[in-house]
């Protein structure tokens, strides 16, 4: 049975040119780059260039981009950093209700240590208020983190007008925007963040790699101690392989990218309407226009999604139910309850995110197996398909 991945927000396959930059630097070009012989410079190069290719995707200077072990990490390094090396200023910090678990879970132990957070709220569809960002800051307050896109709703928050809003105020300001790097244009100075989140495996490249985005200037504490690597701000021997692969993928999202985004909207939209046309008692999380190009999420009335998800992966189709982080919890999507569904409405959502090697074909598959799919589940189910679930949370 061919299989059919439409799961592109978790996880993306490497690509084979990334694979190819990456190769002799597990066997050949083994060097250390911390060393001063010839196999340690050819490492040390080759670093450096990625880096270059990284700054490039994002209109970054090299020298403000720090390679990590992903996403997590940026996003760990970013909040400690920041409250740790700032806590004479101040101890509060801003985020909002619907971050990345790296991010929430970052903030759980920040307030463990004695700093105040904000968790601002979000409209029902996923955006954050100008108004309620500046009535929340407060003069102890010495960071905002606000995600570029949202990993389970696929919608994009106005992160300039928030920069703006912020830096107005003298504070500092990080974005996670794992899920936007190749998907959407990104150019770190127009915005004018200080700081910003990357993972290479969500662009095709190699898993275990990331990188951070932190203006000069920007005072900062090292989360990893040890050797000087990283120009002393991240310790740890260099993932080179890892890194190189990381730069060919940034260097090949950043020249592909407004291919790539014509291709994940056309399919998007044809998923999206064939989903909402073809199935009553449905709806599309997220902002209808403001959303990631490969970003469709629904909920399912009278269903729940991991019935969803076991009977499209028994047809050949790879989906999830919300953020990869989260996929082993009984508990409703903290997004999607944030959005003002209900519990039991959360609990029938579905993602599927599109990829460059999704074809329209495909698109038309999963829309017309998904008919019977729901069709069949809620002749199924146990909940009273004629008794509304809730307050009519569905107007598509």
């Amino acid at each position: 049975m061919k299989r059919i991945y439409l799961d592109n927000a978790a996880t993306t396959p490497v690509d084979e040119r990334v694979l190819k930059e990456m190769l002799p630097y597990f066997c050949e070009k083994f060097g250390n780059p911390s060393a001063v012989y010839t196999e340690a410079h050819e490492a040390k190069f080759a670093i450096e260039a990625a880096r270059l290719q990284v700054a490039k995707a994002i209109n970054a200077d090299p020298k403000d981009v720090y390679f990590t072990s992903g996403g997590s990490e940026s996003d760990n390094w970013a909040l400690k950093g920041v409250a740790f090396k700032n806590r004479a200023k101040g101890n509060h910090i801003i985020t909002t209700a619907i971050e990345h678990h790296a991010i929430l879970h970052t903030c759980e132990f920040l307030e463990k240590e004695g700093f105040d957070i904000t968790y601002l709220p979000v409209d029902d569809q996923g955006l954050i208020s100008l108004d309620d960002l500046k009535a929340a800051i407060r003069d102890d307050t010495i960071l905002v983190s606000v995600m570029f896109a949202n990993n389970e709703i696929g919608t994009i928050e106005p992160i300039e007008a928030i920069a703006n809003v912020v830096k107005e105020k003298g504070i500092i300001f990080h974005s996670d925007a794992v899920q936007a790097l190749g998907n959407i244009p990104i150019d770190v100075k127009k915005l004018n963040v200080d700081m910003m989140s990357f993972s290479s495996h969500k662009i095709y490249g190699p898993k275990g790699v990331g990188a951070l985005y932190i203006r000069k200037g920007v005072p900062i504490e090292p989360l990893i101690h040890g050797g000087a690597q990283e120009r002393r701000r991240r310790a740890s021997t260099e993932n080179v392989a890892g890194i190189v692969g990381f730069g060919k993928a940034a260097e090949i999202a950043s020249e592909e990218l407004e291919d790539n985004m014509a291709h994940l909207k056309a399919l998007r939209d044809a998923l999206i309407k064939g989903v909402l046309g073809k199935i009553p008692q449905v709806r599309l999380n997220g902002h209808p226009v403001k959303r990631l190009p490969g970003n469709a999420n629904f909920c399912f009335d009278y269903i729940e999604g991991e019935s969803i998800l076991l009977s499209l992966d028994l047809i050949g189709v790879a989906g999830s139910s919300g953020s990869a982080c989260t996929s082993g919890s009984l508990d409703p999507s903290h997004v999607l309850l944030a959005i003002g569904l209900p519990a039991g409405v959360a609990h029938g959502s579905l993602r599927l995110t599109i990829g460059r090697h999704t074809t329209m074909d495909e698109i038309h598959y999963v829309v017309d197996n998904l008919v019977e799919i729901i069709e069949r589940l809620r002749k199924m189910s146990p909940i009273d398909a004629q008794s509304p679930i809730d307050d009519a949370v569905y107007h598509h």
